[in-house]
């Protein structure tokens, strides 16, 4: 039965400029005519950069959480249902709550041309503004400084994550611009925690830091973590914490593990809520082992994992995490979206994958048609071959290797299209 929520996504789509550009106006407008709920939140955890905001911004709710804390968190794409994307003081949004935001925020708009994120971003923000919560997470959903989230005057705390090439289209060709627009959520006064970046990353946020006034965190100056005997070591000027490793997969995780435990220190939390940030976060699709359901039973008796990463910087995190699991031949099933940097993807995972079988993305109209992807594959040194669909793919590969790894990954979209068939 279709949600009465989902009739109005999808006349929302139907507003959507004829050229998408990157302006604030829309929402402005919009912000107004819904009495500024902006200017009505808990204090605001802001988040940017390329990758690892989402596991960032799951590991400081759970830290939040942990002392007893209602926090919001807006994130953005959602994977099985738009839900997702609104958390208020913990709990997901309900349907009746969903389709009454969003037929508010409809009609206040009175047809006029404004993004799905940009009518759907504030359709959160008004959420968030009429439920009482401690605390408000933000996760930027492209670049920062004319995202439809930076408009904030004043966060408790910002955030950049590593920064990476990704969304050239929109942010710029090199390193430096999309930094540039990443370092756009900073705010005077406010202090930013950084993650670990390039060098040419770095210099542009320091930049924009001192012109605004805002204090930065900067991980390797401000604050260092490591592993040591199978622990994560954070260390700042606050002290030592020794803590366990994140229960989020990869060594990407102890990167954002430490800008996770940054953000909380400079909310003054304890040891505890640090602790709990990297034992009770969850983050689906992000390198996830899939344990029950459909799929999983097709599966059976190999495993079956499932990525959501799409970058040449997830592609790479991706292929190490892949070499620290135990040693069984792992097989690919990847679909992609025609945005994204194919080649620079599945470079990394041709040294620790067997096959790659690409499959068409269902019902996305940028995705990249199968034979094309499993083309790139073989350029880049991976044995590729097409299946149509993710249940051919998982027999095709499960009938010549009961046990093996396998690995649905490549976009987002997939990772939701595949939660949405395991639960059949």
């Amino acid at each position: 039965m279709t949600k009465t929520s989902d009739v109005i996504l999808d006349r929302m789509m139907a507003l959507h400029p004829k050229v998408m550009d990157l302006v604030l106006d829309r929402v402005w407008r919009l912000l107004a005519a819904m009495d500024n709920p902006q200017d009505r939140l808990p204090p605001v955890i802001h988040i940017a950069g390329t990758n690892g905001k989402g596991s960032t911004q799951a590991m400081i709710r759970a830290g939040l959480e942990a002392g007893g804390s209602a926090v919001h968190a807006y994130t953005s794409p959602h994977l099985a249902r738009f839900h997702e994307r609104i958390r208020l003081a913990g709990t997901l949004i309900s349907e009746p709550a969903l389709t009454d935001v969003l037929d508010r925020c409809y009609a206040a708009n009175g047809g006029d041309p404004i993004t799905y994120f940009e009518i759907t971003t504030v359709a959160g923000l008004v959420a968030f503004a009429e439920t009482p919560a401690d605390y408000a997470l933000l996760e930027v959903g492209l670049g920062g400084r004319l995202d439809a989230t930076n408009v904030v005057a004043q966060p408790a705390v910002t955030v950049i994550t590593p920064v990476d090439l990704d969304h050239q289209q929109f942010l710029g060709d090199t390193l430096p611009e999309i930094a540039g627009e990443k370092a756009g959520i900073i705010k005077g006064g406010v202090p930013c925690v950084v993650g670990p970046q390039q060098d040419a990353a770095l210099e542009v946020i320091e930049r924009q830091a001192t012109r605004m006034g805002a204090p930065l965190l900067v991980h390797g100056q401000h604050w260092h973590v490591s592993t040591e005997r199978g622990r994560l070591v954070y260390q700042d000027d606050r002290g030592l914490l020794d803590l366990p490793l994140p229960n989020l997969r990869g060594p990407h995780q102890i990167m954002n593990a430490g800008g996770a435990i940054a953000v909380l220190r400079a909310l003054g939390k304890d040891e505890a809520a640090c602790e709990a940030a990297v034992t009770r976060a969850y983050w689906p699709a992000r390198m996830e082992r899939m344990t029950k359901g459909a799929l999983v039973d097709l599966a059976a008796p190999a495993e079956l994992w499932l990525d959501g990463g799409h970058n040449p910087a997830a592609g790479r995190m991706l292929a190490a995490t892949l070499q620290e699991l135990s040693p069984r031949p792992t097989h690919l099933i990847c679909g992609m979206l025609n945005t994204k940097d194919v080649a620079g993807y599945m470079r990394p995972l041709a040294d620790v994958a067997e096959s790659l079988t690409a499959v068409s993305i269902p019902g996305e109209q940028n995705t990249i048609p199968a034979e094309e992807t499993a083309k790139v594959a073989g350029r880049v040194g991976l044995a590729a071959n097409t299946a149509g669909s993710v249940q051919d793919a998982i027999r095709a590969i499960t009938q010549k290797s009961p046990d093996a790894r396998v690995l649905i990954c490549g976009s987002l979209y997939l990772a939701g299209h595949v939660m949405r068939e395991n639960e059949i």
